[in-house]
């Protein structure tokens, strides 16, 4: 989501004749981004913040003009007043909703020095109604998407509903529209985001008879799939209760959206997913995986764990390892809990579990996803997959992409491939990427026919 909001504020700043550029010395502005999903966020950014004040003052001394320090995003959202305080040399701090207002905030901030703005109203207007088309400067064959924002849920360890707000979808109309310009622009993969993307409710296309109707998640997908061009699609990230009937069904029949799915659980213990307020247990997780398998049954999970949550047991973290082994994932991300100010869990100081409990449960579960996420690599040696080469391997001759599953794949190839889904051949397994050789075969398109030096 960082990553596309980041592109969008280019796009807002470009007619104020802003530009990237690559490091921040010399910059006329920095934003920092932020997330404050990670462990002590905050406190990596002012770590950046003092970094960045050396930059404005030697800039200001050497180039003669003001540079403006701004910090976006969720840490921005969370704890706007106490970066004012601590960093008087920050311009500007606007949360994750009001990106579109950057013109005016940077027009008050650098008309003279002193001048600050904080920023982290949650407006009524959606920012997506303001924002310009995208350029399109940034983009290359794999684009994000955003199709909705914020939480409702109120998982009692997480920061997202207080940062990024309540749940709200993107009309289809935009989306769609949003999707084709990205598709002109040159992706073929697109990937739809959104805090609880499968939540998603947009108002229907104003077509005959659909007036006052939403579309969800699956009836997006069905749309994007008959774009011309459009070649894969993804989603991310999902949440349990909102997998409904209509996406199982697009796993099955939608060709293009690709058979591999991001779904947090955080625990196997149904004890603590109740204590972690997820409303739904591991036997109705199971359930789920059970018909995903059924409709796709080449389809592979990610998921996320906390360990350590306040008040686990012994038993609780087994319940986890157990449903590990029974559903089998190609990834997954994993983390020891650490408190989140202002969510309920921080407040359980009595329960907190000691730090080297925290590591061993984690080194156990680390150990046990990746001898699966091994497994799940070695399986694909000697089968041939269609990989999106977006980018340049580290050695020379290399390019690199993902294979519908999310795996890196790199492989000797020319740089006329780069952009292009081509047949590879895996002929071998690291725990992160896969290698392998560009198949020659006429049955592929001319641009492979030749030989692949």
């Amino acid at each position: 989501m960082n990553v596309y909001d980041s592109a969008r504020m280019a796009d807002v700043l470009a007619p104020l004749g802003y530009q990237p550029v690559d490091a921040p010395e010399g910059a006329d502005m920095v934003i920092l981004n932020t997330c404050h999903i990670r462990e002590k966020a905050s406190e990596k950014v002012f770590s950046e913040l003092g970094r960045l004040r050396e930059c404005k003052e030697v800039h200001e001394t050497t180039v003669g003009n003001r540079m403006v320090i701004a910090v976006a995003g969720c840490v921005a959202q969370a704890e706007g007043e106490e970066i004012m305080a601590r960093a008087p040399y920050v311009d500007m701090v606007f949360g994750p909703q009001t990106y579109h207002q950057l013109p005016e905030m940077v027009g008050k901030a650098a008309r003279a020095a002193g001048v600050r703005i904080l920023n982290t109203d949650f407006p009524a207007e959606s920012k997506f109604d303001h924002l310009p088309e995208e350029t399109g400067a940034q983009q290359g064959p794999s684009a994000f998407l955003s199709v909705q924002e914020g939480c409702d849920k109120f998982c009692t360890f997480c920061v997202v509903p207080y940062t990024r707000g309540a749940e709200a979808s993107r009309p289809a109309t935009q989306i769609l529209a949003e999707a084709k310009r990205l598709v002109a622009n040159g992706a073929c993969e697109l990937t739809l985001l959104g805090q609880n993307v499968n939540a998603y409710h947009g108002e229907a296309p104003s077509t005959a008879g659909s007036s006052g109707s939403t579309w969800g998640l699956a009836r997006l997908i069905r749309a994007l799939a008959e774009i011309d061009g459009l070649e894969r699609i993804r989603y991310t990230t999902s949440h349990p209760r909102d997998l409904d009937d209509a996406l199982i069904a697009a796993h099955g029949d939608v060709a293009k959206l690709m058979p591999y799915l991001h779904l947090p659980i955080q625990s196997g213990s149904d004890r603590i997913l109740n204590a972690m307020n997820r409303k739904h247990t591991g036997a109705d997780y199971r359930r789920l995986v059970d018909r995903l398998r059924a409709a796709r049954p080449d389809l592979a999970l990610s998921s996320d764990f906390i360990v350590g949550f306040p008040g686990e047991r012994d038993t609780d973290f087994e319940d986890t390892l157990k449903l590990v082994e029974d559903i089998g994932y190609a990834q997954a991300y994993s983390f020891k809990y650490s408190p989140r100010p202002g969510t309920p869990a921080a407040g359980l100081t009595d329960r907190q579990i000691p730090e080297d409990v925290k590591s061993e449960r984690l080194q156990r579960l680390h150990d046990l996803l990746n001898v699966q996420q091994v497994a799940f690599n070695k399986a694909k040696i000697g089968t041939v997959m269609p990989v999106l080469l977006d980018r340049r391997g580290k050695r020379a001759g290399q390019l690199g992409g993902r294979g519908p599953w999310m795996q890196a794949v790199h492989a000797e190839a020319p740089d006329r491939l780069l952009g292009k889904i081509i047949p590879v051949r895996i002929e071998a397994a690291l725990p992160n990427s896969l290698a392998g050789t560009v198949v020659i075969d006429e049955r592929h398109d001319d641009t492979i026919k030749e030989k692949v030096a």
